[in-house]
């Protein structure tokens, strides 16, 4: 229990770092002009201390065994990992209809419009779950889902984040269906240094619902660990804040991860 707490508040500082280097992109960045001073290799600057190395994350290895192959055993890997409104947090409830259709892929089109499109061959299966904290108190419905999607290869897989990557450079502004649209999107990708098994990304956004008054927050997390791609998706609403919303991001993003790492039979 002590080392999934860790990994959550491990998530959490990779969230808050992503969304702080995003936000960096969008205003130029920050920090000073000041130049370090000189360092002689092998010697520590005198009247500063030498760094302590980084703790390196385990590498995480899939057991080839256990990959999936077929339709179905994807689908079995997908519906065992996919976060479910109690992975959320308290106060979350299953939307209606819970689960996406099977097949079902959406595809940002020329006009920077989402629409349903064909499941790619290289992805064996994928499924959306669908959870919220419904209106109440004066505050808004907050909408989350998550996604799995299980591909064919690894290789498969890294070109899915790459294109997820790519998506907000060319539609920064993104509607998502009549009466909701995404503006001043942006990605920012987060390699997992040299574990080849897992890296992740972030985009962040506002989130404009005809339904709402002003922006809210949009933020998209998602992670690789070997042929499988997790995604947790929130959609901020009047009334919740900032720190809740990723705080929930969080908590389903690292379930998913766990879940994954132990249903592909991970040795560490």
């Amino acid at each position: 229990m002590r080392d999934a707490y860790g990994r959550v508040l491990r998530a959490g500082a990779a969230l808050a770092a992503g969304a702080a280097l995003v936000a960096g992109c969008s205003s130029g960045g920050g920090g000073g002009d000041a130049k370090p001073p000189r360092e002689t290799p092998g010697k520590s600057t005198p009247g500063t201390p030498t760094p302590s190395p980084k703790p390196t994350a385990p590498v995480f290895t899939p057991d080839p065994k256990k990959a999936p192959r077929t339709e179905a055993e994807a689908r079995r890997l997908a519906l065992a990992i996919v976060a479910g409104p109690d992975d959320w947090g308290p106060d979350y409830v299953k939307r209606t209809p819970f689960l996406s259709e099977t097949g079902y892929w959406p595809v940002l089109d020329e006009n920077c419009e989402w629409e349903a499109g064909t499941l790619p061959r290289s992805i064996l299966y994928s499924v959306t779950a669908y959870s919220e904290i419904p209106a109440a108190g004066g505050k808004g419905p907050l909408r989350v889902a998550a996604t799995v999607t299980v591909h064919r290869t690894p290789t498969d897989a890294d070109w899915e984040m790459a294109e997820t990557l790519e998506e907000p450079l060319r539609c920064p502004d993104q509607e998502l269906r009549q009466g909701e649209r995404i503006t001043g999107l942006q990605s920012l990708g987060m390699p997992y240094g040299a574990d080849e098994n897992t890296d992740s990304l972030i985009e962040r956004g506002s989130y404009l619902n005809d339904a709402f008054k002003g922006p809210q927050l949009y933020s998209w997390y998602q992670l690789r660990i070997g042929q499988v791609s997790v995604a947790a998706v929130v959609k901020g609403a009047p009334g919740h804040t900032e720190t809740e919303t990723n705080l929930s991001q969080v908590r389903a993003s690292a379930t998913m991860q766990d879940r994954a790492k132990k249903q592909l039979g991970a040795q560490s």
